[in-house]
């Protein structure tokens, strides 16, 4: 790994490498599962696979600039990116400006392009929370003054997401915020009881919406309802099952055809693991597994708690992002409609993630010294 005159390492190869990695097997898969459907939709095979290799670049450029910059000097702007991502919360909620896709109004559409305030609210608060918890320190075990602020500064992003409605979105905020509050010190106590008004919450939450305990039902068994609630998780597996070790062959998914919806986007795994077989679900998985051990080891060796909690939040963002997504392509979680980061196709929220991970490789680059 080479070095800087400084002793500064110039960049973190496992973590870069695991990067570029996963983006550059994404665009292929995203090619390979959507190309059909973008010959149909635009006469043009490769405009999805185009758009991937775009928000890439521009995710890699957004990378380069937040690993360049020392992490605390993005402390200044932790109140207004708060508030600033708070706005667009609310804004894309308003009719006429917020796009309604897939019974969400979670985009706000500029010229040809849209972002989705929701992403950039997920790495606002890291920032926001981290110098937070920072500034409190030890008195973060504190119920009133430790404990609840954080949860109050997450639910009121978490309650704005949950208008659009998004609740994976909601979900993967709100337990990035919780892991940043574990690692900070809060009492396992109050994190227990939150826990389980969470859970009372999450359970209201379904309860409110027909759709979702059609999910719910759906994953408890979806040959109950194979052509209704059940199918997405159905043709999930019917994919993932003929892949065998080795794949059915690059291109060579049958699922992809009009029987598994989004194959290019929150079911992009179904259709690499019925392409390239376990062999290449599982390289998609070590690398996502790299992704998140520098993760760590940039929490655990950053020079000062505001890069650690960084680091933390980003790193469970990802990693929690990546569990949700791939339990429900295996059936063991409900449908929630969220994608696999740095691997589906995405736009903004593409950007978003590797401006995260440009933040955990600038701690990597000025991490303290074993």
């Amino acid at each position: 790994m080479g070095r800087k005159a400084s002793g500064t390492p110039a960049l973190d190869g496992p973590l870069v490498g695991a990067v570029v990695g996963l983006l550059g097997l994404g665009v292929v898969m995203v090619l390979s599962a959507s190309a059909a459907i973008a010959a149909h939709e635009f006469g043009d095979p490769f405009f999805y696979a185009k758009r991937q290799l775009l928000f890439a670049v521009l995710g890699l450029m957004a990378f380069g600039v937040t690993s360049k910059v020392e992490l605390v000097r993005w402390k200044p702007f932790a109140r207004p990116g708060y508030a600033l991502a708070l706005l667009l919360l609310g804004i894309v909620l308003i009719p006429g400006i917020g796009d309604v896709r897939g019974g969400a109004r979670s985009w706000i559409g500029i010229g040809a392009f849209s972002i989705q305030p929701a992403e950039v609210a997920k790495l606002a608060l890291i920032v926001f929370l981290a110098a937070w918890l920072e500034r409190k320190g030890g008195r973060v075990t504190a119920f009133g003054r430790g404990f609840v602020p954080p949860l109050l500064y997450a639910g009121l992003m978490f309650g704005l997401i949950m208008l659009q409605p998004d609740l994976g979105t909601g979900t993967v905020l709100l337990a990035s915020a919780v892991v940043m509050m574990f690692a900070a010190g809060v009492r396992l106590l109050h994190l227990a009881l939150f826990g389980l008004a969470g859970m009372a919450g999450f359970l209201a939450l379904v309860l409110a919406a027909p759709y979702r305990v059609a999910r719910i039902v759906a994953y408890l068994d979806p040959w109950q309802d194979p052509l209704g609630a059940g199918y997405q998780t159905i043709q999930s597996l019917l994919a993932i099952g003929p892949g065998g070790l080795l794949g059915l062959g690059l291109g060579m998914s049958r699922q992809k055809y009009a029987y598994l919806p989004e194959p290019y986007n929150d079911f992009i795994f179904s259709i690499t693991a019925e392409e390239l077989g376990f062999v290449g679900a599982m390289l998609v998985l070590a690398l996502f597994g790299v992704v998140v051990w520098r993760g760590v080891v940039a929490a655990l060796r950053a020079p000062d708690a505001f890069s650690a909690f960084v680091a933390v939040g980003v790193t469970a963002m990802v990693a929690v992002q990546v569990l949700i997504n791939i339990g429900v392509v295996v059936g063991l979680l409900p449908v929630t409609g969220i994608t696999l980061p740095l691997f589906s196709a995405g736009g903004s929220s593409l950007v978003i993630v590797l401006a995260g991970l440009g933040m955990v490789h600038s701690v990597l680059r000025h991490r303290l010294p074993v």
